[in-house]
């Protein structure tokens, strides 16, 4: 990944929201939980007190973070069509002649078979390179290679 702001993937963007909507609604269950400094209950309640804010601030934390990546991918706009990032659309050839076109996402959806995170060997070979240059990057099979065939913005 590059310093600048990096484009989302629209899969990435929805997997995004869904997860800011449930971490919000469970962050509202937590903070509804808690009660002001002054209760004194027994050691376990207090605890349990102590648990429950901890948990709170670890959804902040997560909650921010989202909000935060999210407000970039705006500012970053679409994907370059120049060389390949984190929401290109990138048809390559492998070396075994098969022919793919496969999403440099953020986030892998489960069943998305052509779908690439950018932090998997291939994405990582294919981050930053353009149109007829060939990567190669290692598998559980042994090392493998590509070449770009085209590549366009998701």
């Amino acid at each position: 990944m590059t310093s600048q702001p990096e484009p989302i993937s629209a899969t990435a963007r929805r997997g995004l929201e869904e997860e800011l909507a449930g971490l919000r609604e469970e962050r509202a269950k937590v903070a509804s939980t808690l009660r002001d400094g002054d209760y004194e209950g027994d050691r376990a309640d207090q605890a349990d007190e102590l648990q429950r804010s901890n948990d709170l601030g670890h959804l902040d934390a997560r909650i921010e973070t989202i909000t935060l990546r999210l407000r970039e991918a705006d500012t970053a706009g679409p994907p370059s069509s120049d060389v390949v990032g984190v929401g290109s659309t990138v048809t390559v050839r492998l070396t075994d002649g098969v022919v793919q076109t496969l999403q440099i996402g953020e986030v892998a959806e489960p069943l998305d078979q052509t779908e690439v995170t950018a932090d998997s060997p291939l994405g990582r070979a294919l981050l930053g390179r353009a149109a007829g240059d060939t990567v190669t990057y290692d598998t559980p099979g042994g090392p493998s290679g590509a070449t770009i065939i085209s590549l366009g913005a998701g």
